[in-house]
């Protein structure tokens, strides 16, 4: 099926009459940091089940590592990383004790678990908590430790889902540079993240799921070209001399109405807060700024909250 360490074609996962998974097409290159977008319900985690061999698929081919779940899934998961989205650490056990206890389940060797340990703490920036029980530390510290057991096994493909929820921006900053550390080294990435500034920073490719299906694949600076324009005008107006949209669409590719303020999508966001402004529409504030992958997402998947 070529070099792909991931490899889907036609992927579907049903639970019942309900497909989460609705036929998808999926090629992760080794080295790469590859990323699944989409709503809740849009059935990224049911994939991410399957790749991680722990969900069998319904229908549609998939390798990992170059070999069939279905057949070979102690094999795979002996060679994967996994990051869960809630942290399952031992809270009774120290920081150390969690890598190596961890360690042992992959049948590695005493001497090697406490040798890796050691090289996870310093890379997870624990090495001060290293005697320390899990259940007093941070947040961010417990989601590194996390990160850390995953490489216990030293990996070739690190899947996680939602790596930096519920953490701090200090916090998943040093995370991101962590991962990014991951990559320098080599070792792919599958990500699921609801943060589209992180999946910027992180995904060298990544693929928008909406219903069960693929409704875009690229990178980041991919899918603002196609699906965005270069520049978006934020209009806000008091709510009697409020525009209509169609008044404004001759100065832009596209306007967006939102309760409190008007999007207007444009390859020059100050030419067209000009034109609005020689038209005779006075805006309370006006923000011009670059287009993002937040603006594709919404775009693509529409802004009702899925449940």
């Amino acid at each position: 099926m070529g070099d792909g360490l991931v490899q889907a074609g036609g992927l579907r996962k049903r639970f019942g009459g309900f497909e989460a998974v609705a036929g998808i097409d999926v090629d992760v290159a080794p080295g790469e940091v590859f990323g699944f977008l989409g709503p809740n319900g849009a059935g990224k985690s049911s994939t991410m089940r399957m790749i991680a061999c722990v969900s069998p698929r319904s229908a549609g081919t998939l390798q990992v590592l170059g070999m069939d779940p279905d057949v070979d899934g102690p094999r795979i998961r002996a060679r994967l990383g996994v990051v869960p989205q809630l942290d399952n650490l031992d809270a009774e056990l120290t920081v150390r004790q969690n890598l190596q206890v961890y360690g042992r389940y992959f049948g590695l060797s005493r001497a090697h678990v406490r040798s890796k340990a050691v090289e996870l703490m310093e890379f997870a920036q624990l090495t001060e908590r290293a005697d320390e029980p899990v259940e007093p530390l941070s947040g961010g510290m417990k989601r590194r430790l996390t990160i850390a057991r995953a490489l216990v096994n030293t990996p070739e493909l690190l899947l996680l889902d939602e790596p930096t929820t519920g953490l701090d921006p200090q916090a998943r900053h040093l995370l991101w540079e962590r991962l990014y550390r991951l990559k320098r080294e080599g070792v792919t990435q599958i990500i699921t993240t609801h943060y589209m500034d992180e999946a910027e920073q992180l995904c060298d490719r990544l693929v928008v799921m909406d219903g069960g299906v693929i409704v875009a694949e690229g990178s980041p600076a991919e899918l603002i070209e196609r699906h965005a324009t270069r520049e978006v005008l934020e209009l806000r107006f008091a709510p009697e001399h409020r525009p209509a949209a169609e008044a404004l669409a001759p100065y832009v590719d596209r306007v967006e109405e939102l309760p409190d303020r008007l999007l207007l999508y444009t390859a020059d966001g100050e030419h067209a807060q000009g034109e609005v402004a020689r038209a005779g529409h006075r805006p309370l504030s006006a923000l011009v700024r670059r287009s993002s992958l937040e603006d594709v997402f919404l775009r693509l998947t529409g802004r009702t909250l899925v449940d």
